[in-house]
């Protein structure tokens, strides 16, 4: 059965981009071309009002939100979770203010809530210069925080799976401090887009404030009853990382990228982009170490490819993978980053 995108448009449709000053021979060009078709087909589906009016409001905040992160393209950014109640003077405040004060004296920027308690927390560290604002539309959270109020960096949402797509498609990396319902949602579905490789691989930091205990259960229940009744591999305690202190968050993070830069499948090659060339002493250790991720061949080394279009001077390495156990392929990460070029080299 042939798909949409190779079915020819109805008439009118090329018109419709090249009118709004696109191309329908190019690839972008072709996908606006497939989501007009998309949006068309709507006429003779039969959806009701309440359907039509949620695909029209998501595309909506997808958009706008794009359109925003766009202009901060080569900012990394962390991603922060943790409840709105959490008091400005409670011990797990500062150790959020004080991680994302550490992030952006690194560069990076912030995206949290909008609200207060962790989220404030979270702005508050960079200020509203390096912090990104994700605002839910509920009913007795209905004003953004000092920190962010006003800024264009501040983005409203009607619905949390969009503005759950918006914290995991920009986060660089992840830091969860301690919250209730909608941080145990926000962490797991983080936690579950990279276990099934739906997901860039990113670090996952816990954090808590001095004392606090609230990671220690969570990793205690997540040992006892998902992985040792089997409902998780062993490997996927590699996905999150427990920092002691906002220090050995920033730590964590910081030693991700000393020598991966990022990653891309091509079909079913992994290529991993990396910060300099890899040893003959480091690949040969990749390849004794992670065999069963490969599905034929080896790791070996490559150039960029020829339908690569980003990070074409980063040296790589590339492997036909099994696309399998993305716990695993967090701990290949790591044990990349063992082989960092020193500093100063």
């Amino acid at each position: 059965m042939a798909t949409s995108s190779s079915r020819q448009p109805q008439p009118g449709v090329h018109e419709l981009v090249r009118a709004a000053g696109g191309d329908p021979t190019t690839y972008a060009g072709r996908m606006v071309t497939d989501m007009v078709q998309t949006c068309l087909k709507l006429i003779s589906d039969g959806q009701d009002t309440g359907q039509l009016k949620l695909i029209n409001g998501s595309l909506k905040e997808m958009r706008y939100a794009y359109r925003v992160f766009n202009e901060y393209l080569g900012h990394k950014k962390v991603t922060i979770f943790g409840s709105a109640r959490t008091p400005a003077d409670h011990p797990d405040y500062t150790a959020a203010r004080d991680f994302s004060r550490h992030m952006a004296d690194h560069g990076w920027m912030s995206i949290t809530g909008a609200g207060d308690g962790i989220m404030k927390a979270g702005h508050e560290g960079p200020q509203r210069e390096k912090s990104f604002g994700l605002s839910i539309r509920l009913p007795f959270e209905t004003t953004a925080n000092t920190v962010i109020e006003g800024d264009p960096k501040l983005i409203n949402f009607r619905y949390f799976f969009t503005r759950k797509l918006m914290f995991m498609t920009h986060a660089d990396a992840i830091c969860v401090c301690p919250g209730g319902y909608g941080t145990q949602d926000e962490l797991f579905e983080s936690l579950v887009l990279i276990q099934t490789g739906k997901s860039n691989i990113v670090p996952i930091v816990l954090l808590d404030g001095a004392e606090g205990v609230y990671w220690d259960n969570w990793v205690d229940y997540v040992t006892k009853h998902l992985g040792e009744n089997g409902w998780i591999s062993p490997e996927d305690h590699r996905l999150y990382h427990h920092a002691r202190t906002p220090e050995e968050g920033v730590e964590h993070i910081l030693r991700f990228y000393s020598q991966y830069h990022s990653s891309r499948y091509v079909d079913d090659q992994l290529v991993i982009r990396m910060q300099a060339e890899l040893s003959d002493e480091g690949l040969a250790a990749l390849n004794d170490e992670f065999h069963d991720l490969v599905r034929t061949g080896a790791i070996e080394r490559c150039s960029a490819l020829d339908v690569e279009t980003e990070h074409l001077e980063q040296p790589r390495i590339i492997f036909h993978h099994t696309r399998n156990h993305f716990g695993r392929v967090r701990s290949l990460i790591d044990r990349l980053n063992d082989f960092a070029p020193a500093a100063g080299t």
